[in-house]
């Protein structure tokens, strides 16, 4: 059984691919033997099924789960975790716009120092960040409104480093209702508000290619959710 379950959502990244699924297996290998990396891959259509399909039949570690309609980020990953079968479930962003030298403090978190998550930050002192300043405002904004309304203690919420133990993420992820980029937010806030641990930590960053984010759209998007999750956790749900 795999120690590591590491879900890579996928869609319209035919072009830069096999080359990240290669660096996450080579950084995964310097971890733990014991580990499986999911391709998660959302309705694409660019040819990145072809490219998962020929990864996961040359490496028997990797699994290439394939969706004909959009999914949307939060259900790609809800479906490749149910599909996982690693006690220690984790996701990377496929642009690879973390660092991957920070993988093992990531899985060492739930692995060895105990805690229930963990998270990579773009908004503590120590992190290394580049992105234009528009994100930056965006971001801080979002996050400020978030830990305002929500009362989360946790500075970013949406970096796409994160990982779980797998009986307190199995615990959470039937409350969690967005399926889009809103899911990162909701995950985090349900679990403080259960009392699972989360440790959060300063990464190295930098803005991947082709991004997905519709800045005026998510913002937007995003606001709502905040408010309809402020209104659900008011009423005990």
């Amino acid at each position: 059984m795999a120690q590591v379950s590491l879900v890579l959502p996928a869609y319209n990244e035919a072009e830069g691919l096999r080359e990240s699924v290669l660096q996450v297996a080579d950084a995964l290998q310097k971890i733990t033997h014991a580990f499986e990396i999911v391709i998660a891959e959302d309705g694409s259509t660019d040819g990145t099924n072809k490219i998962a399909e020929s990864l996961a039949i040359e490496y028997p570690y990797i699994k290439h789960l394939h969706s004909n309609d959009r999914l949307g980020r939060g259900k790609a990953l809800n479906h490749a975790f149910g599909l996982s079968e690693g006690e220690i479930l984790a996701y990377v962003d496929v642009d690879l716009a973390t660092d991957l030298k920070h993988l093992e403090e990531l899985i060492n978190a739930i692995k060895y120092e105990g805690y229930d998550f963990s998270t990579g930050s773009r908004m503590l002192k120590e992190s290394d960040v580049k992105r234009s300043f528009t994100r930056l405002i965006a971001s801080k904004t979002f996050n400020a409104l978030t830990r305002f309304l929500l009362k989360s203690y946790i500075k970013d919420h949406q970096c796409g480093f994160k990982a779980f133990r797998r009986g307190p993420l199995f615990d959470i992820l039937d409350d969690v209702r967005d399926n889009h980029w809103f899911w990162d937010t909701e995950l985090l806030v349900r679990a403080q508000r259960r009392g699972y641990t989360i440790k959060e930590f300063p990464v190295r960053w930098r803005s991947g290619r082709n991004t997905k984010v519709d800045l005026k759209r998510d913002v937007i998007e995003m606001g709502t959710q905040v408010i309809r999750l402020r209104r659900e956790l008011k009423n005990g749900y």
